[in-house]
């Protein structure tokens, strides 16, 4: 039975999956709220305490950079080490990938009906892919073309600085460096970006779910703005819209992504139609001397959201 995880800083899914004529099929799965808990020893234990699982491949992926298959996670006070993890599992080697390393390679197993196409551009199935995925942070990954497989590359690119691409968005940078925050991607582009681009818009304008610390203001921005009962609200979504695009348009230039952008992670599936109204394909090729190239590159939606777990199943099972 091959034991998967997806460790994020807001919750932590794991899953069982068994090999089933050359396919991984999820066996069962468990979520938890990953800042209830002291590690991901504690929350292995309870997972397989629980279904009672005789285990005999692992693999995490784990947001942050991981070295010697070792991991300070970015978002929790955790310190993830893979022999710890082999050992408590009594296995031989326990692989942790980057989170976005992960979602690579789930990639790789999801069908058509698990995809979006935003923009179709010139399919290029043997060349190099970009992975963007904003959610409680910022994650970038590569798919590169060995010439046979396309193998995932981690990066920790979200915290990257944040590039303004109009003057506005420059005016959006001195905002954030004025409240003494650095000025990352991961800063605008993730859930708290949110906030950050409404008080930048309108400093006067608030709502309820801002001054509750139990309540999500990204929730509620991105609900009004999809629905169009703030204005601001609405401004705020679309300008942090054109940021992804561009900051995806940046990852395709850097890694020549002929084969596609993939935009993963959970802000995506809640914001699809703005997504989709063509305001992110445009900021992706509005570049310069690189705009024919980009024009030719397909962008797709993960719609899968199990698609990092599926690709930590994948990496067990394949030993990679």
């Amino acid at each position: 039975m091959i034991l998967a995880g997806d460790i994020g800083g807001t919750k932590t899914n794991l899953g069982l999956f068994d090999e089933q004529q050359g396919s991984l099929v999820k066996v069962t799965d468990k979520r938890y709220a990953s800042a209830e808990h002291k590690g991901l020893e504690e929350i292995v234990k309870d997972f397989v305490d629980t279904t009672k699982a005789k285990v005999t491949a692992a693999s995490f992926g784990i947001a942050g950079p991981i070295v010697d298959n070792r991991v300070h996670t970015g978002n929790l006070p955790w310190v993830i080490d893979g022999a710890t993890m082999a050992k408590q599992l009594g296995l031989e080697r326990v692989r942790l990938l980057n989170d976005l390393e992960a979602t690579a390679h789930g990639i790789s197993v999801m069908k058509s009906s698990d995809l979006d196409v935003i923009y179709p551009g010139v399919p290029a199935p043997q060349a190099h892919r970009a992975v963007i995925a904003a959610g409680t942070g910022l994650g970038e990954a590569i798919l590169f073309w060995d010439g046979t497989r396309h193998m995932p590359m981690a990066t920790e690119g979200g915290h990257a600085d944040f590039a303004p691409h109009t003057n506005q968005q420059a005016d959006l940078w001195k905002y954030i460096k004025s409240r003494g925050e650095f000025a990352s991607a991961e800063m605008v582009l993730s859930g708290r970006g949110f906030k950050t681009i409404h008080g930048f818009l309108s400093p006067t304008t608030r709502h309820p779910s801002f001054d509750d610390p139990a309540a999500d203001p990204a929730r509620e921005i991105t609900r009004q703005g999809l629905e169009g009962t703030c204005h601001v609200c609405v401004d705020t979504l679309e300008l942090w819209v054109e940021i992804y695009g561009s900051e995806a348009g940046n990852l395709a230039v850097r890694s020549v992504a002929r084969g596609g952008i993939f935009v993963a992670g959970g802000i995506a599936l809640k914001i699809l139609p703005k997504l989709k109204d063509g305001r992110f394909a445009a900021a992706v090729q509005d570049k310069e001397k690189m705009a024919y190239f980009l024009e030719q590159v397909s962008i797709q939606v993960v719609l899968d959201e199990e698609c990092p777990l599926k690709g930590a199943a994948y990496a067990a099972c394949k030993g990679l």
